[in-house]
């Protein structure tokens, strides 16, 4: 009987509340009041105000993680620097090596030279020797030579050796053998030698690669 009575007097309060000010309204009524407009207030801060903080803090710790992880590899980096530097010196006496390997522009005749002399010394009949059209690449010129021997099986195979041992870089290319009589071979090939760019062509190339870029805006 004492629930009940609480109840109907919890319900007196909320009767006849209409047309007046919430200031007078009885206890419970003003408290649920407040607690509505506590939750409204709560809610519109949120929509308005707290959201999107929340969001930059998200990318903040987004940013912080990204942030955390370059900082590692840099440390290891910064751990690995002997190594790196050594490794780089290598790679600098490697690409000298290979540099020295590559002939100027004067000096390209000789090397055909030393290209024919090594058939020739070999005793194979050349019933070709072709230089092509130089192909300038980026930081370096390319020649191709289209060849054709006759010789022996061994003269053949040791005019190869003699070509790879050659002190500058040249290849065989598109290799083609084929009997002909007497157990002789014929050796269709395009032998590809290298040679450094002199310095008007590397102008001459810079100048290319700054009209395709062309001007800046």
């Amino acid at each position: 009987m004492a629930n009940l009575g609480n109840l109907s007097g919890l319900g007196e309060q909320f009767r006849n509340l209409n047309g007046r000010h919430p200031g007078q309204w009885p206890f419970i009524p003003r408290i649920l009041c407040a607690v509505a407009v506590l939750a409204a207030v709560v809610g519109l801060g949120w929509y308005l105000h707290w959201d999107g903080q929340l969001e930059e803090l998200a990318q903040g710790e987004q940013e912080e993680i990204k942030l955390r992880e370059a900082y590692k590899v840099k440390i290891q980096q910064a751990i690995n620097l002997d190594a790196l530097r050594k490794q780089k010196e290598q790679v600098g006496e490697y690409v000298a090596t290979l540099e020295k390997q590559l002939p100027s522009k004067a000096e390209m005749d000789a090397l055909l030279s030393d290209i024919n002399q090594a058939g020739l010394g070999r005793g194979l009949q050349f019933e070709l020797f072709k230089p092509g059209q130089v192909i300038v690449r980026d930081y370096y010129a390319e020649l191709p030579i289209e060849i054709k021997i006759t010789g022996s099986y061994h003269d053949v195979g040791a005019f190869t050796s003699d070509i790879a041992n050659l002190p500058r870089i040249v290849t065989l290319n598109n290799l083609n053998l084929a009997t002909v009589k007497d157990g002789q071979l014929t050796l269709d090939a395009v032998a590809k030698t290298f040679r450094y760019l002199d310095a008007e062509e590397v102008a001459a190339q810079r100048k290319a690669e700054a009209a395709k870029k062309g001007p800046k805006k």
